[in-house]
């Protein structure tokens, strides 16, 4: 999984090289600001990809003496480092367009910016299809925010192509009002790709219906008498959960240890990639809540 990703990051790589030297062609063809925008992103784009690599490839390194969960959370603190890169493109492509619109410059040479656009879409799109299997295989958060803003690429293009043609057709100021619709655009994608970053960053809980999932497996294990104090987090492509379990009191060490081992491996099987803490209660004990939220049976929401 940890190859599958690194792939992915030098394929973006790759391809932002390949884009950015055809867009600075067009650009000093054209003198578009929506191509100039374009180029800015994907110089940008060459830059956060190579910030997704390095993070990728530190998230893989295994847990030392120093990090005993991993590296994971390198893959989110990259991802941020691609919103605030998209957010600065933006808000410098913003300015670009204000200045275009007073001075009323139009676009050069239309044509050369349109064809270089249309190849931009398809290695794009060609990308982020890889990227989207990646994501499925890995659950990378670094792939995925980085499919975010090469997905806002393809409407991005599209926008450059509009601008271009209105512009050619005569219509004044079209160059630099799609430039500022593409500059709100990544804004809007840069705080869509810091979700998943900040959300992991600050250790919030898993969905519900994929909690509700991780009890209802630790259900059918009989020995159970009940589960509590479920707490869950993700940290790049590993999951980290822990919670109780109370079990007859009667049983030896070894026979709890045995039902715990089993129930591990269940839910081990069930939820790859997660590492699991439980602790064992005997039946009939009530823990001290040391929060507010600590949560009461949850085994019998499931019967």
């Amino acid at each position: 999984m940890t190859n599958l990703a690194r792939r992915a990051a030098i394929a973006s790589v790759c391809s932002a090289l390949l884009l950015g030297a055809l867009k600075a062609w067009a650009a000093v063809q054209t003198g578009s600001v929506a191509m100039l925008a374009s180029l800015a992103d994907s110089a940008l784009d060459l830059f956060a990809s190579l910030v997704t690599l390095a993070g990728v490839h530190w998230a893989a390194q295994p847990a030392d003496a120093n990090h005993r969960f991993g590296h994971g959370k390198a893959e989110a603190l990259a991802a941020l480092f691609q919103v605030v890169v998209i957010a600065i493109s933006a808000l410098a492509i913003l300015l670009r367009a204000i200045e275009r619109f007073q001075t009323g410059d139009i676009a050069a040479a239309p044509e050369s910016g349109i064809a270089v656009s249309l190849v931009a879409i398809a290695v794009t799109l060609a990308l982020t299809r890889y990227q989207k299997h990646v994501i499925e295989q890995t659950g990378s958060i670094a792939i995925g925010a980085d499919r975010i803003h090469y997905t806002s690429d393809l409407l991005l293009n599209a926008a450059v192509i509009a601008a271009l043609a209105l512009d050619a057709w005569g219509l004044r100021g079209a160059d630099p009002v799609f430039g500022i619709a593409i500059a709100f655009w990544l804004l809007f994608g840069a705080w869509r790709a810091s979700e998943a970053a900040i959300d992991q960053l600050m250790d919030k809980e898993w969905p519900e219906d994929r909690r509700a999932a991780f009890v209802e497996v630790a259900a059918r294990n009989p020995a159970l008498k009940s589960l509590h104090d479920l707490r869950t987090r993700s940290s790049g492509n590993r999951d980290f959960v822990q919670f109780h379990i109370a079990m007859n009191p009667a049983m030896t060490i070894a026979q709890a240890h045995s039902v715990v081992e089993a129930l591990e491996k269940e839910l081990g099987d069930a939820f790859p990639g997660t590492e699991i803490l439980i602790h064992v209660d005997p039946d009939g004990h009530v823990d001290e809540p040391d929060n507010p939220l600590t949560e009461a049976n949850l085994l019998k929401d499931t019967e």
